[in-house]
């Protein structure tokens, strides 16, 4: 099965690319405005991807919104794609730059939080209810994810980036 972000990319790979970064909360906005939705999330444009709601209008709409979002690039002089990379960059330099160790703290007590919460969901000395709890392990996994992306990188990440750019370079 197609992932929904899958999906997008395919249709509008410079608004797929925005929903990664730092300025996802427009794209999110956009792309929930072209389905009428009120309050957008990500969540509910997944629903609606996944769910095939999508008409042949919403995708001409997405069509237009990545070319609008194409313009924006030109006219801002970034790439939507290189925001995400740029955005860790930026903060793993600050934390070089400034000799913090608040990140190093953070990071460990994310990671030891989270190994904790789920040993202790998964061994039963937290009562959750099924549903609250593969939430929260979801949850805690993701921000895990996020620490160990911003020491160690992400392969994803790059291999995300690498598939945008080719499909940037085609569309020229």
């Amino acid at each position: 099965m197609m992932a929904w972000t899958d999906t997008l990319r395919t249709l509008a790979p410079t608004v797929a690319s925005a929903l990664g970064g730092p300025l996802a909360g427009g794209a999110v906005a956009a792309i929930g405005a072209i389905l009428g939705q009120s309050s957008p999330t990500a969540a509910s444009i997944q629903q609606a991807v996944e769910s095939a709601q999508l008409t042949p209008d919403h995708i001409a709409e997405i069509k237009k919104l990545e070319l609008q979002f194409q313009n924006d690039e030109k006219e801002r002089g970034f790439k939507y794609v290189e925001l995400e990379f740029k955005d860790r960059d930026s903060a793993r330099q600050m934390a070089m730059n400034t000799k913090s160790r608040v990140p190093e703290f953070l990071s460990y007590a994310i990671l030891i939080g989270g190994g904790v919460m789920i040993w202790s969901v998964m061994a039963g000395q937290a009562k959750v209810d099924s549903v609250l709890a593969g939430t929260l392990i979801g949850y805690v996994v993701a921000e895990m994810k996020q620490v160990l992306s911003y020491w160690l990188g992400s392969s994803a990440g790059s291999k995300d980036k690498d598939d945008t750019i080719a499909q940037a370079l085609k569309g020229e």
